[in-house]
């Protein structure tokens, strides 16, 4: 519904295109300078949300088995579709894509597609039989102008950390696919060779005001678009002039190389955004071990006694180390007082031992010397003698 969509007055008109003569935009930018870009993923591999400016658009990768086309057995598909929802500008209708949906559609798939930027062959399962087909949705969330390029961006961050099953192939006849869980075996990043990126640049004044990144109100004023899909290497992948006006080849040449620089620019964003993903993803998946921090030991005061009746007390220990040293201290003590024990039971069993000998006499006979090394009981020790009975004398 074209009636639905903005158009300016024509003091707003006059406005915009007297600042841009005078190298200026509505937004303080310069002619070739990007808004804001804000990259961010979500909780599963292969969606991300792009913001260029007040553009959002969210992207969605998905894949699934099917059999490949009869002319190319060997590779996988890649396939591109966009959705406008009436919330993003209400120029957009619902359900069947528009024009500018189509249009958007074939900018990107020819970038991607026809530039080979993804690796086709290793999709394949079985040649002629299963390969993979790759799906991005693309989601207009709010249509700030350039839709182009941010729908690039994000097809390209989602591809990125996008991860597909890991496939065996098995069976009897060495044709049956088997799909692997994630949890079994860790799904496989699609390989991709280089990153076209799309770069969308607005003509005003018949061709001589050039300006990259166009806003919403800008595009709608604008004479002609043309957007150039570059990588960062330099290598054009594919060119789109959107009717308009006519523009000069120098022109051209100098959009391109405005677009080179802006490509190698805007991939070092791209990869800068993935690789912290990635980081950050696989960190969550080690798993860490609690640290074992020392504890604090508390006892009670205790109160001993000495042998001499000295009452010893012991302080509260706070810490492992108070605990430790004080073992030493008693072990130390307990030692010294051991020994000190030890000293005097020696030298009674050594007189013991004396005064056993020298009863005993030079002969030595064990059994007085039992006798002797064994205590006596009190019925020994009062124990009468043996007397000798009296013979009576007849007379």
């Amino acid at each position: 519904m074209e009636n639905l969509r903005w158009r300016p007055t024509v003091n707003e008109r006059d406005f915009i295109e007297r600042a841009l003569q005078s190298d200026l935009r509505v937004d303080g930018r310069h002619s070739f300078d990007f808004r804001k870009l804000k990259i961010t993923f979500g909780r599963e591999d292969g969606s991300s949300e792009v913001q260029l400016g007040e553009t959002h658009v969210l992207s969605y990768v998905t894949a699934q088995l099917v059999q490949p086309y009869r002319d190319r057995p060997n590779e996988g598909t890649l396939a591109i579709f966009t959705e406008f929802s009436p919330m993003a500008d209400p120029a957009f209708e619902p359900g069947r894509p528009g024009e500018s949906a189509i249009e958007l559609g074939r900018v990107i798939d020819r970038g991607l597609r026809e530039s080979r930027a993804v690796d086709m062959e290793s999709l394949c399962v079985v040649a002629g039989k299963h390969v993979w087909s790759v799906r991005v949705d693309l989601h207009i969330l709010d249509n700030g102008g350039n839709l182009i390029d941010a729908a690039n961006i994000a097809a390209l961050a989602a591809l990125s950390t996008f991860r597909r099953p890991e496939c065996t192939v098995g069976g009897d006849d060495g044709q049956q696919v088997i799909v692997h869980d994630p949890e079994v075996r860790d799904p496989l990043p699609l390989t991709i060779h280089h990153m076209p990126i799309a770069v969308t640049f607005a003509y005003f004044g018949e061709g001589n005001i050039v300006v990259v990144d166009p806003t919403y109100k800008e595009e709608a004023i604008m004479g002609g678009r043309m957007t150039a899909t570059i990588n960062s290497n330099g290598d054009i992948c594919s060119i789109q002039k959107a009717g308009g006006e006519g523009v000069m080849s120098s022109v051209v040449m100098q959009c391109l190389r405005i677009a080179s620089v802006k490509a190698a620019d805007i991939t070092s964003k791209i990869r800068k955004a993935v690789d912290s993903y990635t980081t950050e993803k696989a960190l969550k998946k080690v798993k860490r071990l609690p640290v074992l921090l020392p504890q604090k030991i508390n006892v009670t005061d205790v109160t001993m006694e000495d042998k001499d009746g000295a009452e010893l007390e012991m302080e509260t220990l706070k810490t492992p180390d108070d605990v430790q040293q004080i073992s030493k201290d008693m072990a130390s003590t307990g030692k010294a007082s051991s020994h000190e024990d030890a000293q005097p039971m020696l030298t009674e069993s050594s007189n013991a031992e004396v005064k056993g000998t020298s009863s005993s006499g030079a002969a030595g006979e064990s059994e007085e010397a039992q006798e002797i090394g064994s205590p006596k009981s009190l019925k020994d020790a009062i124990k009468p003698k043996h007397k000798r009975k009296k013979k009576s004398v007849k007379r």
